[in-house]
C-alpha cells in the first residue's frame, strides 16, 4: 500500500499597485485562518516575487480533498474575494510533485 502524495502547487500573480496593501492585508489573513483551523494543510506562504507587483504563493495540502474542503471554509470565502479584485489577470496553478515516488 503506497502513501498518499501531498497534493502541492505554486501560483503566480500581479495585483494592481493601488491594491497591493489590500492584497497584502488579505493574504496575511488567510495564512492565519489556514494555519489556525486547517491541520491538513502542510504549508501556505505567500510570496512577493522580484518583479514589481508580483506574487506567488506555495500550497500544500494532505492531498486533494484537503485543498477543495479548504476552497470551502469560511474563512476562504470571506477573504478570497477580497484577493480576487487585487488581481490583475488571473493567475494559474503549476502542481508540484515530488521527484520520485513515495516521496
Amino acid at each position: 500500500m503506497g502513501v498518499a502524495m501531498a497534493h502541492t502547487f505554486i501560483a503566480r500573480m500581479k495585483v494592481f499597485p493601488e491594491k497591493e496593501a489590500q492584497f497584502i492585508k488579505a493574504c496575511e489573513r488567510m495564512e492565519e485562518s489556514v494555519r489556525e483551523h486547517e491541520p491538513d494543510a502542510l504549508y501556505y506562504k505567500f510570496y512577493r516575487l522580484r518583479e514589481p507587483h508580483a506574487f506567488a504563493v506555495i500550497e500544500s495540502f494532505k492531498n486533494e480533498a484537503a485543498d477543495e474542503a479548504h476552497q470551502q471554509t469560511d474563512h476562504f470565502k470571506e477573504i478570497a474575494p477580497a484577493m480576487i479584485e487585487c488581481l490583475d489577470g488571473g493567475y494559474e496553478r503549476e502542481y508540484l510533485d515530488p521527484l520520485k515516488a513515495g516521496d
